[in-house]
């Protein structure tokens, strides 16, 4: 019995990698698994922490352990998880014998080493618990004396786990100082700020570099988003354990939000750039520039982007500029405005993103690999995955169906997310974006009425209630 493979850690989510059918010996029906048609169902929590540890001979399936680890935190906490498994290790392989079985144990160590590995490679953020660290350290100086190996391989995978933590906070600290200096301009202009403010045509008048730089801030700020924001975002008290809710402390999806943010950040971007130009001309260049820059984030396959663009062009401030509109060529934006329809709980979006993510595995470059979905979507689908199915069953059993369905959701968006962005940087366009003076909604709606008076008693109230 020799290493247990590691994957690559796409395949261990791509639909193709992702099969749910563990295959079941006799003892895991006796052991409280539950299957139907060889798929694992339902199974109290504790059958559950069974099936995840490792033996001489047994190594849970790939796509059970990330299921598991996305879903068991609301449940049990991932510092608990840990010390359960490290004790029924201890227990099984007899870790705490005086003399130890060398051969027994190195059948179970590279096993027990995969399973770590494979941990610290998914979740990360899990591991930012000093009690994490010391479960993981406590397991290996058991079963190093056993083999010089060993060692090696704790302090690669420490290694590793440092480098990834310090990048992931690395980035979040580069967006928390982009965020306080974002939220001091958000509220700059209450009316049209003087002709210094530098427009986006002058940072960047090319559609096609513009919707690549957009596709960079995308992918930059994915990678700092844990699979389990997602779940964590959901967190309720668990029926059966009445005492405290898993994350009570913290929800810890302060990645997540930050992405919302900067959804809703370029949405008033783009309606401030339509409504800030004083002639109408200008005004339409704008919206046809934008519309442009959508496209090609729809042909990337940018849809976070495009919707952001598409919302930003829908705001009241902008749809009310009729005369600005009729010098617009809206053909264009309209197949755009068709595909993004939410008719049909997003039929057309939906058909699109499957395309894309068809075409993502079959690509032969990163390019064609870009997927990045529309996000609170995708959100929404995983908050109703949540609350249509009860986490647990009647019975106390945690409802196992349901975490397959979320981990696949999940799971295609991490492969998404670990896209590396083909096109270079442009930190001028990149800073414009993140920086950039906007409108709030009342400075949006009195751009727009300076630029095209008011036309009805509710306008003219509103107009005269913001000066």
């Amino acid at each position: 019995e020799g290493m247990p493979q590691t994957l690559s850690s796409t395949s261990m989510f791509t639909p193709c990698g992702f099969s749910p059918h563990l295959h079941t010996s006799k003892e895991d029906e006796q052991g409280g698994l539950i299957f139907q048609d060889g798929n694992l169902t339902s199974a109290s929590l504790d059958a559950l922490i069974q099936h995840l540890i490792p033996t001489t001979d047994y190594y849970p399936e790939k796509a059970y352990i990330f299921t598991f680890l996305l879903s068991s935190r609301l449940f049990i906490e991932p510092h608990e998880l840990l010390s359960r498994v490290c004790h029924k290790c201890i227990e099984q392989q007899r870790l705490d014998d005086p003399v130890l079985d060398k051969a027994r144990i190195r059948k179970f160590g590279p096993k027990i080493l995969q399973l770590l590995t494979e941990w610290t490679e998914t979740f990360p953020y899990d591991f930012q618990e000093e009690r994490m660290i010391g479960h993981l350290k406590d397991m290996i100086h058991r079963i190093a004396p056993c083999d010089e190996a060993y060692w090696k391989r704790m302090n690669q995978l420490l290694q590793t786990l440092n480098q990834k933590l310090a990048t992931l906070s690395h980035g979040q600290e580069g967006i928390v100082k982009i965020s306080a200096a974002v939220s001091d301009k958000l509220v700059a202009f209450k009316s049209k700020p003087p002709a210094i403010q530098r427009e986006i045509l002058s940072v960047c008048s090319d559609p096609y570099t513009l919707a690549q730089q957009l596709t960079h801030v995308e992918l930059e700020r994915l990678s700092h988003i844990g699979p389990e924001e997602f779940v964590q975002a959901f967190v309720h008290k668990d029926p059966l354990d009445g005492t405290k809710t898993c994350f009570s402390e913290q929800k810890k999806t302060s990645n997540l939000e930050a992405y919302v943010k900067w959804f809703n950040r370029l949405c008033y971007l783009v309606a401030t750039e339509i409504c800030m130009p004083a002639k109408k001309k200008q005004r339409a260049q704008v919206i046809e520039f934008f519309i442009d820059v959508a496209r090609e984030c729809f042909n990337i396959g940018n849809f976070n982007s495009l919707m952001a663009i598409i919302s930003g062009m829908n705001m009241s401030p902008v749809s009310r500029l009729k005369k600005t509109w009729s010098k617009v060529k809206t053909a264009k934006f309209f197949i755009l405005e068709h595909q993004m329809d939410p008719t049909g709980n997003f039929y057309n979006y939906r058909t699109a993103l499957r395309g894309a993510a068809h075409r993502s595995l079959t690509a032969h470059s990163n390019r064609e690999k870009i997927v990045i979905p529309f996000f609170s979507l995708l959100i929404k689908d995983i908050y109703f995955l949540n609350e249509g199915c009860a986490n647990r069953l009647p019975n106390g059993h945690v409802n196992f169906e349901k975490f397959l369905e979320l981990a696949k959701q999940v799971g295609e968006f991490i492969t998404w997310k670990q896209v590396e962005c083909p096109f270079e940087q442009d930190p001028n366009i990149i800073h414009y974006l993140h920086t950039a003076p906007i409108f709030t909604e009342d400075g949006l709606y009195l751009a727009s009425y300076e630029s095209e008076s008011p036309e009805n008693h509710t306008e003219k109230d509103r107009w005269k209630s913001l000066r």
